[in-house]
């Protein structure tokens, strides 16, 4: 139903996110390719994800925590085989990464924290209580940490949800991390 767009038929307003992309990644991802008939849309998404990842406090492991907790909830089959192999380049843990493919419990306490908090941000429509976030406070992380999860969510709602409507196919390079949800399994 939904358009790849290639550099030649995107509208005028998302050439220049287009050069971003193919910068970036190397080539110019089929979720983009998408994202290209909304240019408000590919830029809030661009720009959204390159600020969590550039100018959080988290770290590049418990950025990838947050999004790939948010691609398992949202049942995700794109992003998540995308986050894999972006975690398998980055030499991140295996462990985690099969963990957090399958939604089970991640072994470090303060990385499950983190899992959790973003876990019951995105189940409970922000509305987790008092209790949790002393909980997330309590494995060491700060107020400016709870708001920046946002920030990664925000930018996982545009490209999960682009996804869940788009049925977006995988792009070569991830297609050996392809990715269904266990309970579809």
């Amino acid at each position: 139903m939904f358009v790849y767009h290639t550099k030649a038929t995107a509208p005028e307003a998302s050439q220049a996110l287009i050069a971003q992309s193919e910068k970036t990644f190397g080539f110019f991802p089929k979720l983009h390719q998408i994202m290209a008939e909304a240019p408000p849309l590919y830029q809030a998404y661009t720009t959204t994800f390159g600020l969590f990842l550039a100018e959080t406090t988290l770290s590049p492991l418990e950025q990838q925590i947050v999004m790939m907790t948010a691609n398992y909830e949202n049942r995700c089959h794109y992003c998540t085989a995308g986050h894999s192999l972006l975690m398998t380049l980055q030499k991140m843990p295996a462990d985690i990464i099969t963990a957090l493919r399958d939604g089970k419990p991640l072994t470090d306490p303060r990385l499950e924290s983190l899992r959790q908090f973003t876990r019951q941000l995105l189940l409970q429509r922000g509305h987790v209580g008092d209790t949790a976030l002393a909980e997330f406070f309590a494995a060491g992380f700060s107020q400016r940490q709870a708001l920046e999860i946002l920030m990664g969510l925000a930018a996982k709602l545009l490209s999960n949800f682009t996804n869940a409507l788009a049925h977006t196919e995988l792009d070569d390079p991830v297609k050996p991390f392809a990715w269904v949800h266990p309970d579809e399994r």
